[in-house]
Protein backbone atom coordinates (compact mmCIF):
# COMPACT_ATOMS: atom_id res chain seq x y z
CA UNK A 1 0.00 0.00 0.00
CA UNK A 2 2.63 2.53 0.42
CA UNK A 3 4.45 2.14 -2.68
CA UNK A 4 0.83 3.03 -4.32
CA UNK A 5 0.81 5.90 -2.17
CA UNK A 6 3.70 7.41 -2.78
CA UNK A 7 3.62 7.14 -6.30
CA UNK A 8 1.22 10.28 -6.19
CA UNK A 9 4.12 12.33 -5.09
CA UNK A 10 6.81 13.68 -7.88
CA UNK A 11 9.96 13.34 -4.92
CA UNK A 12 9.74 10.78 -2.37
CA UNK A 13 12.84 9.96 -0.01
CA UNK A 14 13.38 6.13 1.01
CA UNK A 15 15.25 6.13 4.66
CA UNK A 16 17.58 2.51 4.79
CA UNK A 17 18.93 1.44 8.41
CA UNK A 18 19.94 -2.46 9.44
CA UNK A 19 19.54 -3.41 12.79
CA UNK A 20 20.35 -6.38 14.63
CA UNK A 21 17.68 -8.76 16.34
CA UNK A 22 19.26 -11.12 19.24
CA UNK A 23 17.35 -13.69 20.43
CA UNK A 24 20.94 -15.29 22.26
CA UNK A 25 19.08 -17.25 24.95
CA UNK A 26 17.27 -19.19 21.80
CA UNK A 27 19.63 -22.16 22.08
CA UNK A 28 17.30 -25.35 21.35
CA UNK A 29 16.31 -23.62 17.81
CA UNK A 30 19.30 -22.17 16.81
CA UNK A 31 18.51 -23.38 13.01
CA UNK A 32 17.15 -20.16 11.22
CA UNK A 33 19.42 -18.11 13.58
CA UNK A 34 22.71 -16.98 12.92
CA UNK A 35 25.82 -15.89 15.46
CA UNK A 36 26.39 -11.83 15.74
CA UNK A 37 29.40 -9.59 16.40
CA UNK A 38 28.36 -8.84 19.99
CA UNK A 39 28.25 -13.12 20.60
CA UNK A 40 24.40 -13.17 20.24
CA UNK A 41 22.55 -15.30 18.16
CA UNK A 42 19.31 -13.76 15.67
CA UNK A 43 18.46 -12.24 12.71
CA UNK A 44 19.17 -8.57 10.84
CA UNK A 45 16.88 -6.55 9.61
CA UNK A 46 17.17 -4.16 6.49
CA UNK A 47 14.20 -1.73 6.44
CA UNK A 48 13.54 0.82 3.58
CA UNK A 49 11.11 3.44 5.02
CA UNK A 50 9.14 6.37 3.03
CA UNK A 51 9.62 9.92 4.14
CA UNK A 52 7.98 13.07 2.99
CA UNK A 53 10.78 15.54 1.69
CA UNK A 54 9.11 18.51 2.89
CA UNK A 55 8.31 17.85 6.61
CA UNK A 56 10.13 14.65 7.03
CA UNK A 57 6.65 12.66 7.38
CA UNK A 58 6.84 8.63 7.99
CA UNK A 59 5.07 7.36 5.29
CA UNK A 60 5.66 3.64 5.84
CA UNK A 61 7.73 1.01 4.57
CA UNK A 62 8.83 0.84 1.12
CA UNK A 63 10.97 -2.50 1.23
CA UNK A 64 12.10 -4.78 4.37
CA UNK A 65 15.05 -7.84 4.37
CA UNK A 66 15.54 -9.89 6.88
CA UNK A 67 18.27 -12.97 6.96
CA UNK A 68 20.78 -14.24 9.22
CA UNK A 69 24.77 -15.01 9.02
CA UNK A 70 26.06 -18.93 8.95
CA UNK A 71 27.21 -19.93 11.93
CA UNK A 72 31.42 -20.36 11.89
CA UNK A 73 32.74 -23.99 11.72
CA UNK A 74 35.44 -23.46 15.17
CA UNK A 75 38.88 -24.48 14.41
CA UNK A 76 40.97 -27.14 15.67
CA UNK A 77 41.63 -26.38 19.09
CA UNK A 78 45.69 -27.31 18.11
CA UNK A 79 45.39 -24.92 15.36
CA UNK A 80 49.40 -23.75 14.73
CA UNK A 81 50.00 -19.81 14.08
CA UNK A 82 50.62 -20.33 10.56
CA UNK A 83 47.85 -22.73 9.92
CA UNK A 84 45.42 -19.57 11.59
CA UNK A 85 47.09 -17.31 9.57
CA UNK A 86 46.79 -19.58 6.15
CA UNK A 87 43.11 -20.12 7.19
CA UNK A 88 42.24 -16.30 7.92
CA UNK A 89 44.22 -15.86 3.97
CA UNK A 90 42.10 -18.08 2.56
CA UNK A 91 38.82 -17.17 4.24
CA UNK A 92 38.98 -13.56 2.77
CA UNK A 93 40.22 -14.63 -0.64
CA UNK A 94 36.85 -16.87 -1.05
CA UNK A 95 35.27 -13.65 -0.05
CA UNK A 96 36.64 -11.16 -2.08
CA UNK A 97 35.68 -14.04 -4.87
CA UNK A 98 31.64 -14.25 -3.96
CA UNK A 99 29.27 -12.94 -6.09
CA UNK A 100 27.96 -9.09 -5.10
CA UNK A 101 25.14 -10.39 -5.07
CA UNK A 102 25.18 -12.75 -1.79
CA UNK A 103 27.20 -10.64 0.16
CA UNK A 104 25.55 -8.69 2.98
CA UNK A 105 26.25 -5.50 1.26
CA UNK A 106 24.10 -6.24 -1.90
CA UNK A 107 21.12 -4.65 0.48
CA UNK A 108 22.02 -1.43 -0.55
CA UNK A 109 21.65 -2.16 -3.82
CA UNK A 110 19.15 -4.56 -3.81
CA UNK A 111 16.82 -1.76 -2.19
CA UNK A 112 17.10 1.26 -4.84
CA UNK A 113 16.35 -1.66 -7.36
CA UNK A 114 13.27 -3.10 -5.97
CA UNK A 115 12.22 -0.03 -4.75
CA UNK A 116 12.01 1.65 -7.78
CA UNK A 117 10.11 -1.21 -9.52
CA UNK A 118 7.60 -0.93 -6.86
CA UNK A 119 6.58 3.12 -7.41
CA UNK A 120 5.21 4.97 -9.93
CA UNK A 121 7.61 5.91 -12.74
CA UNK A 122 6.72 9.73 -12.43
CA UNK A 123 7.83 9.45 -9.00
CA UNK A 124 11.66 10.07 -8.38
CA UNK A 125 12.87 8.09 -5.13
CA UNK A 126 15.81 9.09 -3.20
CA UNK A 127 17.09 6.84 -1.28
CA UNK A 128 19.14 8.19 2.00
CA UNK A 129 22.05 6.44 3.68
CA UNK A 130 24.67 6.55 6.08
CA UNK A 131 27.86 5.19 6.11
CA UNK A 132 27.75 1.45 5.92
CA UNK A 133 25.70 2.68 2.41
CA UNK A 134 29.12 3.94 1.02
CA UNK A 135 30.03 1.44 -1.41
CA UNK A 136 30.88 1.70 -4.78
CA UNK A 137 27.95 -0.14 -5.93
CA UNK A 138 25.20 1.92 -4.73
CA UNK A 139 26.66 4.81 -7.42
CA UNK A 140 27.26 2.69 -10.03
CA UNK A 141 23.98 1.35 -9.88
CA UNK A 142 22.31 4.90 -10.27
CA UNK A 143 23.79 4.45 -14.09
CA UNK A 144 20.94 1.63 -14.65
CA UNK A 145 17.91 3.22 -12.70
CA UNK A 146 16.22 6.24 -14.42
CA UNK A 147 14.15 7.28 -11.35
CA UNK A 148 16.41 6.62 -8.12
CA UNK A 149 18.67 9.13 -6.43
CA UNK A 150 20.97 8.81 -3.32
CA UNK A 151 22.11 10.84 -0.64
CA UNK A 152 24.96 8.88 1.04
CA UNK A 153 27.17 9.95 3.94
CA UNK A 154 31.17 9.17 2.80
CA UNK A 155 32.65 6.47 5.07
CA UNK A 156 36.26 6.71 2.62
CA UNK A 157 38.62 9.80 1.84
CA UNK A 158 37.96 8.46 -1.53
CA UNK A 159 40.05 8.47 -4.71
CA UNK A 160 38.90 11.36 -7.55
CA UNK A 161 39.22 11.16 -11.26
CA UNK A 162 41.77 13.30 -12.66
CA UNK A 163 42.84 15.39 -9.25
CA UNK A 164 45.17 14.81 -6.80
CA UNK A 165 43.11 14.96 -4.31
CA UNK A 166 41.15 12.87 -2.46
CA UNK A 167 37.71 13.72 -1.68
CA UNK A 168 37.82 15.32 2.15
CA UNK A 169 40.61 17.63 0.72
CA UNK A 170 39.45 18.64 -2.11
CA UNK A 171 36.17 19.88 -0.29
CA UNK A 172 37.71 21.26 2.49
CA UNK A 173 39.91 23.46 -0.41
CA UNK A 174 36.22 24.84 -0.94
CA UNK A 175 34.97 28.04 0.04
CA UNK A 176 32.26 28.12 2.50
CA UNK A 177 29.29 28.66 0.81
CA UNK A 178 26.80 29.51 4.00
CA UNK A 179 25.85 27.78 6.97
CA UNK A 180 22.62 25.96 8.42
CA UNK A 181 21.46 24.61 11.75
CA UNK A 182 20.89 20.76 12.79
CA UNK A 183 18.64 19.93 15.89
CA UNK A 184 20.83 17.12 17.14
CA UNK A 185 18.62 15.09 19.69
CA UNK A 186 19.79 13.75 22.77
CA UNK A 187 21.96 10.69 22.78
CA UNK A 188 23.58 8.03 25.02
CA UNK A 189 27.01 10.43 24.30
CA UNK A 190 25.76 13.98 23.53
CA UNK A 191 23.17 16.15 24.86
CA UNK A 192 20.71 17.99 22.59
CA UNK A 193 21.67 21.22 21.39
CA UNK A 194 21.12 22.60 17.73
CA UNK A 195 24.51 22.85 15.64
CA UNK A 196 25.79 25.56 13.33
CA UNK A 197 27.07 24.41 10.50
CA UNK A 198 29.31 25.56 7.56
CA UNK A 199 28.59 24.02 4.58
CA UNK A 200 30.58 23.37 1.19
CA UNK A 201 30.11 21.81 -1.80
CA UNK A 202 31.20 20.44 -5.47
CA UNK A 203 30.93 18.15 -7.81
CA UNK A 204 33.15 15.55 -8.05
CA UNK A 205 33.82 12.38 -9.92
CA UNK A 206 35.24 9.27 -7.74
CA UNK A 207 37.92 6.92 -9.11
CA UNK A 208 35.64 3.49 -10.60
CA UNK A 209 37.41 0.42 -9.15
CA UNK A 210 39.15 -1.86 -11.52
CA UNK A 211 36.48 -4.14 -11.35
CA UNK A 212 33.97 -2.09 -12.63
CA UNK A 213 35.71 -1.58 -15.77
CA UNK A 214 37.54 1.18 -18.02
CA UNK A 215 34.05 2.73 -19.20
CA UNK A 216 32.64 2.74 -15.88
CA UNK A 217 31.65 6.76 -14.17
CA UNK A 218 31.09 7.63 -10.80
CA UNK A 219 29.94 11.31 -10.64
CA UNK A 220 28.33 13.05 -8.34
CA UNK A 221 28.07 15.79 -6.25
CA UNK A 222 29.88 16.37 -2.43
CA UNK A 223 27.91 18.21 0.40
CA UNK A 224 30.72 19.02 3.35
CA UNK A 225 29.01 20.04 6.19
CA UNK A 226 31.15 20.72 9.53
CA UNK A 227 30.38 22.41 12.90
CA UNK A 228 31.21 25.60 13.98
CA UNK A 229 31.36 26.87 17.76
CA UNK A 230 30.30 23.66 18.95
CA UNK A 231 30.53 23.23 22.93
CA UNK A 232 33.45 22.00 25.35
CA UNK A 233 32.78 18.45 26.23
CA UNK A 234 31.41 17.86 22.46
CA UNK A 235 32.12 16.12 19.51
CA UNK A 236 31.54 18.22 16.90
CA UNK A 237 29.52 17.25 13.74
CA UNK A 238 31.13 16.51 10.28
CA UNK A 239 29.19 15.24 7.66
CA UNK A 240 30.55 14.27 4.07
CA UNK A 241 27.34 13.74 2.03
CA UNK A 242 27.59 12.00 -1.71
CA UNK A 243 24.48 13.18 -3.68
CA UNK A 244 23.56 12.15 -7.20
CA UNK A 245 21.10 15.17 -6.91
CA UNK A 246 22.11 18.16 -8.47
CA UNK A 247 23.55 20.86 -6.00
CA UNK A 248 24.40 24.27 -7.47
CA UNK A 249 23.21 26.84 -4.80
CA UNK A 250 23.35 26.99 -0.96
CA UNK A 251 19.24 26.18 -0.26
CA UNK A 252 20.15 23.06 -2.79
CA UNK A 253 23.22 22.08 -0.32
CA UNK A 254 21.10 23.06 2.45
CA UNK A 255 18.00 20.56 1.04
CA UNK A 256 20.80 17.91 1.57
CA UNK A 257 21.53 18.26 5.01
CA UNK A 258 18.22 17.89 5.97
CA UNK A 259 17.37 14.89 4.18
CA UNK A 260 20.27 13.65 5.82
CA UNK A 261 18.88 14.43 8.93
CA UNK A 262 15.40 12.18 8.36
CA UNK A 263 17.83 9.21 8.27
CA UNK A 264 16.99 9.44 11.83
CA UNK A 265 13.23 8.60 11.40
CA UNK A 266 14.35 4.51 10.21
CA UNK A 267 16.02 4.33 13.37
CA UNK A 268 13.02 5.60 15.64
CA UNK A 269 11.11 2.75 14.07
CA UNK A 270 13.74 0.48 14.46
CA UNK A 271 13.82 1.50 18.37
CA UNK A 272 9.89 1.52 18.25
CA UNK A 273 10.04 -2.02 16.67
CA UNK A 274 12.48 -3.42 19.85
CA UNK A 275 11.02 -1.00 22.68
CA UNK A 276 7.58 -0.55 21.88
CA UNK A 277 6.68 -4.04 19.46
CA UNK A 278 8.96 -5.76 22.12
CA UNK A 279 10.20 -7.94 18.92
CA UNK A 280 13.01 -9.56 20.23
CA UNK A 281 11.28 -10.57 23.64
CA UNK A 282 9.33 -13.74 21.18
CA UNK A 283 10.61 -16.94 21.11
CA UNK A 284 9.58 -19.23 18.18
CA UNK A 285 11.35 -21.12 14.87
CA UNK A 286 12.82 -18.68 12.56
CA UNK A 287 10.12 -19.26 9.93
CA UNK A 288 7.30 -18.73 12.53
CA UNK A 289 9.47 -15.52 13.82
CA UNK A 290 9.35 -14.37 9.90
CA UNK A 291 5.60 -14.14 9.95
CA UNK A 292 5.39 -12.50 13.08
CA UNK A 293 7.87 -9.71 12.02
CA UNK A 294 5.67 -9.45 9.26
CA UNK A 295 2.74 -7.98 11.49
CA UNK A 296 5.00 -6.21 13.52
CA UNK A 297 6.71 -4.45 11.29
CA UNK A 298 3.34 -2.97 9.92
CA UNK A 299 2.02 -1.92 12.81
CA UNK A 300 5.67 -0.25 14.37
CA UNK A 301 5.76 1.93 10.91
CA UNK A 302 1.97 2.63 12.18
CA UNK A 303 3.48 3.57 15.21
CA UNK A 304 5.59 5.94 14.23
CA UNK A 305 3.73 7.84 11.73
CA UNK A 306 1.24 8.37 15.02
CA UNK A 307 4.06 9.37 17.43
CA UNK A 308 5.35 11.79 14.45
CA UNK A 309 2.44 13.67 14.21
CA UNK A 310 1.64 13.83 17.87
CA UNK A 311 5.10 15.40 18.48
CA UNK A 312 4.61 18.10 15.03
CA UNK A 313 0.81 18.51 14.17
CA UNK A 314 -1.30 17.55 17.33
CA UNK A 315 -3.65 19.86 16.62
CA UNK A 316 -4.65 18.15 13.14
CA UNK A 317 -7.42 16.42 12.34
CA UNK A 318 -7.90 13.20 13.71
CA UNK A 319 -8.54 12.02 10.02
CA UNK A 320 -4.88 12.53 9.46
CA UNK A 321 -3.88 9.05 11.15
CA UNK A 322 -6.82 7.45 11.48
CA UNK A 323 -9.36 5.64 9.02
CA UNK A 324 -12.90 5.75 9.32
CA UNK A 325 -13.29 2.66 11.19
CA UNK A 326 -10.69 3.51 13.64
CA UNK A 327 -12.05 6.90 14.25
CA UNK A 328 -15.50 5.44 14.97
CA UNK A 329 -14.37 2.48 17.43
CA UNK A 330 -12.50 5.66 19.27
CA UNK A 331 -15.81 7.64 19.44
CA UNK A 332 -17.60 4.86 21.20
CA UNK A 333 -14.71 3.88 23.05
CA UNK A 334 -14.45 7.32 25.02
CA UNK A 335 -16.83 8.83 27.93
CA UNK A 336 -16.73 12.38 26.55
CA UNK A 337 -15.99 13.67 23.29
CA UNK A 338 -13.97 16.70 22.37
CA UNK A 339 -15.89 19.40 19.76
CA UNK A 340 -13.03 18.85 17.09
CA UNK A 341 -11.13 15.07 16.90
CA UNK A 342 -7.54 16.11 16.86
CA UNK A 343 -4.47 13.81 16.25
CA UNK A 344 -3.29 14.18 20.34
CA UNK A 345 -7.20 13.37 21.13
CA UNK A 346 -6.49 10.47 19.03
CA UNK A 347 -2.95 9.37 20.45
CA UNK A 348 -4.67 9.51 24.31
CA UNK A 349 -8.10 7.52 23.06
CA UNK A 350 -5.42 4.76 21.78
CA UNK A 351 -3.24 4.84 24.95
CA UNK A 352 -6.28 4.35 27.28
CA UNK A 353 -7.27 0.98 25.44
CA UNK A 354 -3.54 0.15 26.25
CA UNK A 355 -4.25 0.96 30.01
CA UNK A 356 -2.98 4.77 30.24
CA UNK A 357 -4.41 6.25 32.95
CA UNK A 358 -5.27 10.03 32.81
CA UNK A 359 -4.41 12.19 35.59
CA UNK A 360 -4.36 15.83 35.61
CA UNK A 361 -0.35 16.22 35.08
CA UNK A 362 -0.61 14.32 31.97
CA UNK A 363 2.15 12.14 32.27
CA UNK A 364 3.86 11.16 28.77
CA UNK A 365 2.50 8.45 27.07
CA UNK A 366 5.16 5.58 26.70
CA UNK A 367 5.79 3.38 23.49
CA UNK A 368 4.64 0.16 24.81
CA UNK A 369 1.14 2.07 26.04
CA UNK A 370 0.35 2.73 22.65
CA UNK A 371 1.65 -0.37 21.37
CA UNK A 372 -0.80 -2.23 23.38
CA UNK A 373 -3.56 0.39 22.68
CA UNK A 374 -3.03 -0.25 18.67
CA UNK A 375 -3.34 -3.74 18.81
CA UNK A 376 -6.73 -3.63 21.02
CA UNK A 377 -7.74 -1.27 18.67
CA UNK A 378 -6.86 -3.42 15.83
CA UNK A 379 -8.69 -5.70 17.26
CA UNK A 380 -11.99 -4.05 18.29
CA UNK A 381 -12.12 -2.11 14.67
CA UNK A 382 -11.90 -5.81 13.03
CA UNK A 383 -14.81 -6.88 15.56
CA UNK A 384 -16.80 -3.33 14.69
CA UNK A 385 -16.24 -4.14 11.08
CA UNK A 386 -18.12 -8.15 11.07
CA UNK A 387 -21.07 -6.94 13.33
CA UNK A 388 -21.83 -4.63 10.60
CA UNK A 389 -21.88 -7.17 7.98
CA UNK A 390 -24.97 -8.96 10.08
Amino acid sequence: MTAESVSLQPVVLCVGDTTYLDYGGILAKREGYGPQGNGGNGLLLHSALAVDPEQGQPLGLLWQKLWHRPHRVKPPADETPAQKKQRRAKARKTQRARPFETKESYRWVEAMTTVEQQVSPSTRVIHVFDREGDIAEVFDQLNSLSQTGVVVRAAHNRALEQDPHRLWAKLEAQTIAGYHEVDLCETKTRKARTAKLAIRFCPVQLRSPIRFGADSQLPVVAVYADEVDCPNGEEPVSWMLLTSEPVTTLEQAQTILRWYTYRWRVEEYHKILKSGCQVERYRLAAEGMKSLLGFLSVIASDLLRLTYWQRTQPESPAESVLNSGQRQVLQAKSAQLPKILTVAWAVEAIARLGGYLEHRRKPPIGIQVLWRGWAKLHDLVEGWQLANLT
